[in-house]
């Protein structure tokens, strides 16, 4: 062990003044999946075959862009693998990987991107793949769907340690600029200086809007069909096609965005670090009047660089300035309480401390003597803030729980977990029942169906003139029929879906099972020419971006029951990447505060027809994205 970890020293330092042989991998875009394996004896001939004892797989390596790629390695068992995406295109960097994300299913977390997603400080990690033990261990793989561009890896070193060694970025300049943007990449849009971002904020504000092709109500309804008012959102089927109905009685769809807020990008995460990453840094003392915590936010710095110290209100009426002009009705879920709380646009809201659990996968211990009172003063609380507000039109409780599917694994962390309420019913109902697959889920399908009629009844109770918009769920035709019949609790059924579109069959089978109008709350496509991520679903270039926000979106309204969407998310995430390591290529707006012209043409022209094709006189949009591609475990390469 000693002989190896020396070795990787040394190699480590032989690397900086690159004299160690560099192996080259290049990705073919016109092929679904292109990659490359290669010898672990020609990387690194003294890395042992079984890596047990060791706790990280260090990797130096260049790759020429931000797109995803596949690292995986052979073993006697199979091929373990998992997803890196690089916050540093362009330059060479340092990654240690965990070894348990390669042998051991991920730890338990209340949703899915906790359960997937983990942040380094060079790249992030998404889970996918197999998993198992790390014997037998004789090469390395790199894989790669649908390449956008001339994709170019190249790799200099790997090795083992025990002890983490950290990451580190080892190019000889900064990776980002002072206004957030990436200083590997180049593109047309990029800001050389504050001169370019006033002349480019200067020109939009002084963008007459109209909004009369929207033919929207004061609250986004359309004037063209108006019902009974009550005050409040509700749902009404009207000749076999749901709508929302607006507060004046107006039809009303959902037309959203998630994650609404003054400024974008979020908290620069751990510049500690990684502190030659960035050339300059937000002022400390303008983060911290500005809320911003941590090292602060270049969304943020360059709002107030546009607005100063009135940026509060001046931001805020950009915001609804755009979201007129865009045809956007509802500031969709996450959202600043800045922008719901300025009664000038529709929202939903997120209740939280909802009693999910990470230990648990989501689910909750309903079974503890404190669960029912403990939520009940949460809803209380939450809801009073909202309570007679004629703009919210309702509550979601939950998003992607990471148990479903996955009962008997819950079943046996709450039986190996500490002695608590929800393992003793457990061992009681499987002593009664007998322990099989099956009677393990039929204990979870009953708590989970008991957990969703008290939070009905307790939002129901404090704030009777809201809708139930209960949990967003991942795709419907995975959901358990037995789930999927419990949700006939819900006013409105919600569901994430990034896909190419969201198909028929998949809200058929909503229909079918329990005719409730639906909305989806997050979707998003993104590309790669800005040095970001590109998002859960890939498309070539930010004109395709457009193309494939019009193709999903006048899609899904074609369904007689899809009522909302909510397109995730407002501006760019972080380059550097927020919590749990996404830097996705996801928003209307770049980190500067410029929009992305070709996206927000394309949400106009959608938002102008969606009346006439969710009520069936219309055809949605036919052209398909280019290079449309998700985030699914891809093809096998190695074995055709």
């Amino acid at each position: 062990m000693k002989r190896i970890l020396l070795t990787g020293l040394l190699g480590m330092f032989v690397l900086t003044g690159c004299e160690q042989p560099v192996h080259k991998v290049v990705f073919d875009g016109s092929k679904e999946v292109s990659g490359r394996k290669f010898a672990l004896t020609e990387i690194n001939p003294d890395l042992p075959r079984d890596w047990d004892g060791y706790n990280y797989v260090v990797m130096e390596y260049r790759i020429n862009t931000a797109q995803r790629f596949q690292l995986g390695f052979t073993t006697d068992d199979g091929y373990n693998e998992l997803r890196v995406m690089s916050y540093v295109p362009n330059a060479w960097n340092r990654i240690a990987i965990p070894m348990e994300y390669f042998t051991q299913p991920p730890a338990p977390a209340a949703d899915l991107a906790a359960t997937n997603n983990h942040p380094r400080y060079t790249g992030w990690i998404n889970l996918g793949g197999r998993r198992g033990p790390m014997h037998g261990v004789d090469s390395v793989g790199f894989r790669m769907r649908r390449a956008i561009g001339d994709a170019e890896l190249e790799l200099r070193s790997i090795t083992l340690a025990v002890e983490d060694p950290g990451d580190e970025y080892l190019g000889e300049g900064p990776a980002v600029d002072r206004f957030g943007q990436s200083l590997l990449v180049d593109y047309p849009e990029k800001a050389a200086s504050l001169a370019d971002l006033e002349r480019s904020w200067r020109e939009e504000e002084a963008e007459e809007v109209s909004t009369e092709a929207y033919n929207y109500s004061r609250y986004g309804g359309y004037r063209q069909k108006q019902v009974r008012a009550t005050g409040f959102f509700r749902v009404e089927k009207i000749d076999g096609r749901w709508w929302f109905v607006d507060p004046e009685g107006y039809l009303f769809l959902s037309v959203g965005v998630d994650c609404v807020d003054l400024s974008g990008g979020g908290s620069i995460r751990d510049y500690d670090k990684r502190p030659t990453m960035f050339e300059e840094l937000p002022p400390a003392d303008l983060m911290t009047r500005m809320g911003e915590r941590g090292a602060g936010s270049y969304g943020a710095w360059n709002i107030y660089r546009r607005y100063g110290d009135d940026y509060e209100a001046r931001a805020l009426d950009m915001v609804i300035k755009r979201m007129d002009k865009w045809g956007l009705n509802t500031v969709a879920n996450w959202s600043s309480d800045v922008v719901k709380a300025s009664g000038r646009k529709a929202f939903l809201h997120q209740l939280y401390e909802m009693g999910f659990q990470s230990e648990l996968m989501g689910l909750s211990d309903i079974y503890d003597p404190d669960f029912e009172r403990n939520l009940d003063e949460a809803i209380a609380r939450q809801t009073a803030v909202y309570k007679g507000n004629p703009w919210l039109i309702g509550y979601f409780i939950g998003n992607e729980p990471a148990w479903l599917n996955q009962e008997e694994r819950l079943c046996q962390l709450i039986l190996d977990g500490p002695e608590r309420p929800i393992r003793t019913a457990l061992e009681s109902s499987l002593k009664r029942s007998g322990d099989t697959p099956q009677t393990r889920r039929e204990f979870v399908y009953r708590t989970f169906r008991r957990y969703l009629e008290i939070v009905d009844r307790l939002i129901r109770r404090h704030d009777p003139d809201h809708l139930n918009l209960g949990i967003r769920f991942g795709d419907p035709l995975t959901l358990p029929d037995e789930v999927l019949r419990m949700c006939d609790l819900f006013d409105v059924f919600s569901f994430n879906c990034y896909d190419l579109v969201p198909r028929n069959e998949m809200m058929d089978k909503v229909k079918r099972l329990i005719d409730r109008p639906m909305i989806i709350g997050e979707y998003h496509f993104g590309t790669v020419d800005r040095g970001y991520a590109q998002s859960l679903w890939q498309v070539e270039s930010q004109q395709q971006r457009g193309v494939a926000y019009r193709y999903y979106t006048e899609h899904a309204y074609a369904h007689p029951s899809l009522i909302g969407t909510g397109y995730f998310q407002w501006a760019d995430q972080d380059i550097s990447g927020r919590f749990d390591g996404e830097n996705y290529n996801c928003g209307l707006i770049d980190v500067t505060d410029r929009p992305y012209r070709e996206q927000v043409e394309a949400m106009m022209a959608t938002a102008r027809v969606l009346y006439d094709i969710h009520n069936g006189v219309a055809e949605p949009f036919d052209e398909q994205p280019r290079n449309c591609r998700g985030h699914e475990l891809i093809p096998d390469l190695w074995n055709e």
